[in-house]
């Protein structure tokens, strides 16, 4: 049994508990959260003990193998840096942290107490994602000549009353860390590291925040070819789409819906596009949507990995490539 404990349990440290607790191999020892209201859940539902501080859940529970980070944005690497200075392996949702210093700090501590840390970049697991990896990978498409992400979804109000972090520049970083690393996370995993970047900003109508809503970026990728990032969270009432549109030398694709969660077209010199596992759900806020719901595949690699059997989906230094390119992008803020 790989023994868990999580910091932080809003809705996402929710969905960690479940999650561990539905894998037969995990075991939820302890929770924490600055929310004394959050105690009842614990100890009703869960079952298990609560505390408000942090250090009191690492000091009181050595027996735990991995430390869950389930804070708002800006506390991740805090708290990961905490989790591993006890030994504790780390689960860290995504970013890793707001900025790259920080990031390598979690990769040399890592290294140095031989711990994994797992960064949550469930969108790895998609079928199209994995599909896209796949074809990539063995030069089925040819030379990759040009990408293009489109991340077009709503966060309104609604969004962001719900917490008193979100909209804050310090704690949450803006869009691209909170709502499309993920999709920067597949571009960087399909095609490597960008340079020579470019970009627009603006605030379209989100008052109730300290970053810009929407924005058009282009760059170069190392490998070759040119890309382009294009988001925006002011889309009217609900997510429009999530896509990425690939043109290479023996063809083109395009992987889109409100996720990346379907194959919407696909022309490639003599191949012939096989039938995909369906994509799960999206994570369901009620009012607003997120990236699939694979989370328990994140578990289920965490549980292979520390028993031997693979290595982490997505490992600290890829955590820490994503957070450096939207720190990049972001550093053209004016």
């Amino acid at each position: 049994m790989i023994k868990f404990g999580i910091i932080g349990l809003g809705f996402i440290g929710k969905r960690h508990a479940e999650i561990i607790r539905n894998n037969p191999h995990c075991e939820l020892i302890a929770v924490c959260d600055i929310d004394p209201s959050q105690q009842g859940y614990a100890s009703t539902h869960l079952q298990i003990p609560f505390y408000l501080e942090i250090g009191k859940l690492l000091e009181s529970h050595k027996e735990i193998d991995v430390m869950c980070i389930c804070t708002p944005n800006g506390l991740h690497a805090e708290h990961s840096l905490m989790a591993l200075q006890y030994n504790f392996h780390v689960v860290c949702e995504k970013p890793l942290g707001l900025n790259k210093s920080k990031c390598e700090e979690i990769l040399h501590t890592a290294l140095q107490k031989h711990r994994q840390v797992f960064c949550v970049m469930q969108n790895r697991y998609s079928p199209p994602s994995v599909w896209l990896k796949d074809i990539i990978s063995r030069g089925i498409i040819g030379t990759i000549f040009q990408v293009q992400v489109n991340c077009y979804w709503n966060r309104d109000l609604r969004y962001y009353k719900k917490s008193s972090w979100k909209g804050s520049l310090h704690m949450d970083g803006g869009p691209l860390f909170t709502q499309f690393s993920h999709f920067i996370d597949i571009m960087y995993w399909l095609c490597g590291d960008i340079t020579d970047i470019k970009a627009n900003f603006i605030n379209n109508n989100h008052d109730y925040t300290e970053f810009e809503d929407s924005g058009f970026v282009n760059f170069r990728f190392v490998n070759g070819g040119i890309g382009s990032i294009n988001y925006s969270t002011s889309v009217w009432d609900k997510n429009l789409e999530s896509s990425i549109t690939i043109i290479g030398s023996k063809g083109s694709l395009k992987v889109g819906g409100q996720y990346m969660e379907s194959v919407e077209y696909c022309h490639i010199e003599n191949y012939t596009m096989p039938a995909l596992a369906p994509s799960n759900p999206p994570n369901d806020y009620g009012e607003y949507k997120g990236s699939a719901a694979n989370h328990h595949f994140v578990f289920e690699n965490v549980v292979d990995t520390l028993s031997g059997k693979t290595a982490p989906t997505t490992n600290a230094l890829e955590g820490l490539k994503v957070v450096d390119i939207i720190q990049r992008i972001y550093q053209l803020r004016s």
